[in-house]
């Protein structure tokens, strides 16, 4: 519902919305097979998972290697529970939302017992399409 101190919606912003929108999937689109590329020539020439730089026309072009690195979960924790070493181990409870609402629709616990349990997020999203006639 608009106020009245908001601007009015016009069919002019709508298709400038549209068209900037589709030019931004172009975009994205052309820039991803750039990098496909930039990939292809940094593997070939420094190999893969290497750092490389080269200068073109006044501008440099850089592959950054960046590593993370995370514990398997499960055989991590196989392995410290072999060594005793439990406290280095995480209890983590948390509700199992399907076997919630199965018990829900199976009856075994009713809605009233969980209020106050659950947590409602919105995100607003914006889309813009022609509406072609019928």
């Amino acid at each position: 519902m608009l106020k009245s101190n908001d601007s009015l919606i016009t069919g002019e912003m709508l298709v400038k919305y549209y068209e900037l929108n589709k030019k931004k999937k172009e975009i994205e689109l052309e820039m991803d097979e750039l990098k496909e590329v930039f990939q292809s020539y940094f593997n070939n020439l420094v190999g893969k998972d290497m750092k490389g730089e080269i200068t073109v026309s006044g501008f440099k072009l850089q592959r950054q290697i960046r590593k993370m690195e995370k514990f398997h979960e499960a055989e991590t924790v196989k392995r410290l529970e072999e060594m005793q070493l439990n406290d280095l181990i995480q209890l983590v409870k948390k509700p199992d939302d399907s076997k919630i609402k199965a018990a829900l629709e199976l009856g075994l616990i009713k809605p009233n017992q969980l209020e106050g349990c659950i947590v409602t997020s919105l995100s607003p999203a914006i889309s813009v399409k022609p509406v072609t006639p019928r």
